[in-house]
């Protein structure tokens, strides 16, 4: 919070001599500070470009990056410029809600897309709704933003929620790996970690599965062989595992040195061998599978032209971070140039509702659509790390969930009664 701010403009690709005006603040429905006048639409990205989450942060600046790059900053028939500030939330709460404040009230900016961490996430939309500000959270899956604690200047485009793939994946895996009856848990001690292990747990449980235990470790572990002791000790038939940033390589060769993976097999969710970390695992990773809203792996030509382009200008295959990124830039895009670039002060409801009317028939995550409650109804992959024909990891698909909805098969009233998914409440058939 003392440190100096981070400013970074790193899209204008246009000489322009003006920068956006800030209005006066105000916090009126549909009215803010942030301004389209001078041909400038700011956007603002927050993204953890240091600590923890940095390798992913990064991706997420670049694929909001590639998408300009590749299709131009010009929108509404070339009569406005979008304009980029990417700002360091570090990966803490504080941090983000301190960018958030300096991009609306210091840079005008029309929106916010962003963050990653899903704690992160639900401070900065506390935030964002007391400005009247669209916040665009194609990363932060923070199951609320779109569910209890929803609100109308939060729109998930691009993105999805903690326990949106976990909730199929619980019961495919009791469909296709019957033998893995038994299974203990490992999730990262934060919001992400019990909402996205809770989804898993709930269905598996409710399908007849067992959870022998739940471990949960603090973000930025070193050692895990007091976690992986435990799990020798209890001879379950599987693990799920959970991480994020720099823990999941560290989580990963850990449970290879430890012996654990020709002995208990692995799976979990889709972070833990999300290609940004992936790119620094080794054999360890080989034939994890994971359940996932993006497959580098997918064979489809959205996803390979995403892939491609992805390539030629990182030499790298994307992460979901970058995917989403580029994919919301794509949605943002088209619903600015829908409401006629009248998007701020008292157009601020137009162009969430163009948001909202905007549909992707196939995007590099697949074809997405909101719900009513601002969440997308997506395609959730089962992927399994095999190296392809570049000698290269990846997430290839082995299976395909369609159309899947953040309250899994429940009627939304129905799910909305049970309690957020905690480290006390884990699904209404587990019961520790």
């Amino acid at each position: 919070m003392g440190k100096p701010r981070t400013h970074r403009s790193l899209l204008v690709f246009s000489l322009l001599g003006v920068l956006s005006m800030a209005l006066a603040a105000c916090n009126a429905p549909g009215s803010n500070n942030s301004s389209t006048s001078n041909g400038v639409i700011t956007a603002g990205v927050l993204a953890p470009l240091t600590g923890n989450g940095a390798p992913s942060g990064q991706d997420m600046e670049n694929g909001w990056n590639l998408y300009f790059q590749l299709n131009g900053d010009k929108v509404c028939n070339g009569s406005y410029t979008i304009k980029t500030i990417v700002e360091d939330t570090a990966g803490l709460p504080d941090t983000g809600v301190s960018k958030a404040r300096a991009l609306v009230e210091q840079d005008g900016a029309a929106f916010l897309v962003g963050p990653l961490f899903a704690n992160v996430g639900y401070a900065v939309a506390a935030y964002t709704e007391s400005k009247h500000i669209p916040l665009f959270p194609a990363i932060a899956s923070s199951d609320d933003l779109t569910q209890r604690q929803a609100n109308p200047y939060v729109l998930r485009v691009a993105g999805w929620t903690s326990s949106l793939p976990s909730h199929p994946f619980g019961n495919w895996i009791l469909q296709n790996y019957p033998q893995y009856k038994n299974i203990v848990t490992i999730g990262e001690d934060y919001a992400f970690g019990y909402e996205n292990v809770g989804g898993f747990v709930d269905t598996f449980t409710a399908g007849g599965g067992h959870i022998v235990k739940q471990l949960w470790t603090p973000l930025n572990t070193t050692d895990y062989s007091p976690y992986l002791a435990q799990i020798k000790a209890l001879h379950p038939d599987a693990v799920y595992a959970l991480f994020v940033g720099g823990d999941a390589p560290r989580f990963m060769k850990a449970y290879s040195d430890y012996g654990l993976k020709s002995t208990i097999p692995l799976i979990g969710g889709e972070t833990t061998t999300d290609q940004s970390l992936l790119r620094h695992m080794g054999p360890e990773a080989q034939g994890v599978i994971t359940a996932g809203h993006f497959a580098e792996g997918r064979n489809d030509p959205a996803t390979q032209n995403f892939d491609a382009a992805w390539q030629k200008a990182y030499n790298q295959y994307p992460s979901y971070y970058a995917a989403a990124m580029y994919t919301a830039a794509q949605w943002i895009v088209a619903a600015i140039n829908k409401a006629d670039c009248k998007i701020t002060g008292s157009n601020v409801q137009g162009f969430l509702n163009a948001i909202k009317s905007t549909t992707l028939t196939d995007s590099a995550l697949g074809p997405m659509k909101l719900d009513s409650y601002g969440n997308p109804i997506e395609n959730v992959y089962i992927r399994k790390v095999e190296t392809n024909s570049a000698g290269v990891q990846w997430n290839a698909v082995i299976a395909t969930i369609p159309n899947v909805s953040q309250f899994g098969t429940v009627d939304p009233a129905t799910y909305l009664q049970q309690p957020p998914y905690s480290k006390t409440f884990q699904g209404k058939s587990y019961h520790p």
